[in-house]
């Protein structure tokens, strides 16, 4: 499968029930909880366009860039996604972070690593594209952040 389409999203969500729950109402929010995700690396194939999101069926097995970050009572957490072509446009990539980070901290963090990849490929980027989202999770609950680029094969 080489995917010709990709859209990225996010989510965040906190429970009082635990670590697992708030992951899924995470996905609930970022409109991917009812996928089965498969985690991959990180490579945009040359041709695939970026999409606005749209819906995946029930069960649909999605092949996904996931950058998730999990946190307790009072932490503040985030999650980060970096993606752009090389300026040929040949070929992208995609960078993700995640941690007790502000938005400052999670882009600074995902941008050195998304010119660390091309660096080792020997590529000059275009563009870079970015999503975060960041979560204080409030006390006596859980939370969860996720960024997800989505590959579509259609």
């Amino acid at each position: 499968m080489i995917p010709r389409e990709f859209f990225v999203t996010s989510g965040k969500a906190f429970t009082s029930t635990s670590k697992l729950n708030a992951f899924d109402q995470a996905l609930e929010s970022a409109g991917l909880a009812q996928c089965n995700l498969v985690q991959v690396t990180s490579i945009l194939p040359p041709g695939c366009s970026q999409i606005e999101q749209i819906e995946i069926p029930i069960g649909a097995i999605t092949y996904a860039v996931i950058s998730r970050m999990d946190g307790s009572e009072e932490q503040s957490i985030g999650a980060a996604i970096a993606w752009s072509w090389e300026k040929c446009g040949k070929y992208g990539i995609v960078a993700e972070t995640h941690g007790y980070m502000d938005d400052d901290a999670l882009l600074k963090d995902v941008e050195w690593k998304i010119r660390e990849m091309a660096r080792a490929r020997k590529i000059e980027l275009d563009s870079i594209n970015y999503k975060f989202r960041t979560l204080k999770v409030p006390k006596g609950n859980y939370g969860c952040v996720v960024v997800i680029l989505v590959y579509m094969s259609q």
